[in-house]
This record gives structure tokens, C-alpha cells and sequence, in this order.
């Protein structure tokens, strides 16, 4: 089975984007190049704790949110939700039984939304 190494996502403001994932997320820099990706426009690439490269490529078009989105998973959603929250990061909806089951919703900077799950509490509240 194929297993996802990397995924590109569009963004609007490059830099903007990089901090918010870093400083939100805790995402790593892995690379940045200020005049990198496809127009030239400046690209970071951001990887997670078990090697999931996401390159942040800046377009110069508007950007579709609402249509791409991803399901990070963290170690207690219900704690790091009320962390980010605690720390001005405005969601969509905090923890809480989704369609999908048990986490909470928030978009990035340009919009692309992020399903935030445990599987503790996936398990035990989702269902």
C-alpha cells in the first residue's frame, strides 16, 4: 500500500502560514525557499512528528478554502484544543461529537480546515 510522504497546500501568504503552523501546530521547518514553487512566490515545507512533509507553496490566485482540509491527530484534543483557544486561535467548533466522530474544527490562516482528533477520546466519545 502507498504511504503518504508529502502533500502540497496553497497558500496566500507563505510566511503567514509557516508561523501559524509552527507556533499552532507545532509543525518543523523542514525548508523555506523565499522565491520557491511553481510561480516563484515562496514556499516552506513543514513536517510532523512522523515525517509528513507539507509544503506551504504561496499562489497568486485566490485561494479555495473550505475544499482541501486534513485530520491531524494530537495526544489529548480536549488539552490542546483548550491551549490554543486559551492563546486566541479561533475554531469553528471546539471539541465535540462530529459526523466524523469526536474532535474539533479550525481553519488555517487561508481557510483550510483542520479535523482535530485523539484516539482515546475518538474511541470513547466519537461513537
Amino acid at each position: 500500500m502507498p504511504k503518504l510522504d508529502h502533500l502540497t497546500i496553497a497558500v496566500s501568504d507563505w510566511r503567514r502560514s509557516r508561523d501559524w503552523y509552527v507556533g499552532n501546530l507545532g509543525f518543523k521547518l523542514e525548508f523555506e525557499i523565499p522565491e520557491g514553487g511553481r510561480k516563484g512566490l515562496g514556499v516552506a515545507a513543514m513536517q510532523d512528528d512522523v515525517g509528513l512533509t507539507i509544503f506551504l507553496e504561496q499562489v497568486d490566485q485566490p485561494i479555495m478554502s473550505g475544499i482541501s482540509g486534513y485530520t491531524p491527530r494530537v495526544d489529548d484534543v480536549d488539552a490542546f484544543c483548550a491551549k490554543l483557544a486559551a492563546c486566541g486561535v479561533p475554531f469553528q467548533s471546539m471539541p465535540a461529537k462530529q459526523f466524523w466522530g469526536y474532535g474539533a474544527v479550525l481553519a488555517d490562516p487561508d481557510g483550510h480546515q483542520l479535523n482535530l482528533y485523539d484516539e482515546v477520546s475518538m474511541r470513547e466519545k466519537g461513537g
